[in-house]
């Protein structure tokens, strides 16, 4: 088992964002959690990457480590668990080689090279543009470099936080093709997003979130055949 949450508590305030969801992911496989928005998808991805405090009765455990005893930038640097928030969130006024470099400030390894090489392979648009502000990008360049950032940052988990959001379907297409030879290569994946259909027929498992609760989970396959999945997220 790469990652156990159990009983994963999460409030905002007064308001419990999260009210005790568990669920596991092994090492290579690609999970996904779907739910409406408000259900806690976000905040369950902030929850594992540390960066909002869970409370008392939360376990989460990382290769048999125990989560919450790293901070933020440990998770990064020490545990190579990346983190591609909701709106890419990059350095605008930086280039798109200057974003990857950054990204590996921690790392002590002599593998940054070449991980910034596989980046622009897997993304030839990134290769092409190089140079280029990340701010003037388009969205699914920018959601390219994103991901390339988290590959380069720590990539045995990969955390995805809506990734299809606003890219027209040929650019999804191709970073969703990408995303799934960074797995061929060994990165495991835990995928949050809206678009339940997407989700369930890019993982092989799924779970799903509704308003703080793990209501069902199960192979991708039998959510998408399930009637409640159906009529709840896929239109009928």
């Amino acid at each position: 088992m790469l990652l156990s949450v159990e009983n994963l508590r999460v409030s905002y305030d007064q308001i419990r964002a999260l009210q005790g969801i568990s669920f596991e992911i092994d090492e290579g496989e690609i999970v996904c959690i779907i739910g409406a928005n408000g259900a806690g998808k976000s905040t369950t991805l902030l929850a594992i990457s540390r960066m909002v405090p869970a409370e008392a009765g939360t376990r989460m455990t990382y290769m048999d480590k125990d989560l919450l005893q790293y901070s933020a930038d440990k998770v990064v640097s020490q545990l190579a668990i990346s983190h591609v928030p909701e709106g890419r969130r990059l350095f605008e006024n930086l280039t798109v080689m200057e974003n990857l470099r950054l990204a590996c400030f921690a790392r002590k390894d002599d593998g940054v090279r070449r991980d910034v090489d596989r980046v622009l392979s897997i993304f030839p648009r990134l290769a092409e543009r190089e140079h280029q502000k990340a701010g003037t990008l388009s969205g699914g360049e920018q959601q390219m470099l994103a991901v390339g950032r988290a590959f380069v940052s720590g990539r045995r988990l990969m955390l995805l936080d809506e990734p299809s959001m606003g890219l027209a379907p040929l650019m999804m297409k191709g970073v969703f093709d990408a995303l799934r030879e960074i797995n061929q290569e060994g990165t495991t994946i835990l995928l949050v997003e809206q678009n339940a259909q997407l989700a369930l027929q890019f993982a092989g498992r799924g779970y799903v979130l509704e308003n703080g609760h793990m209501v069902l989970e199960g192979k991708s396959a039998d959510l998408l055949a399930d009637d409640g999945v159906k009529q709840a997220y896929l239109g009928g």
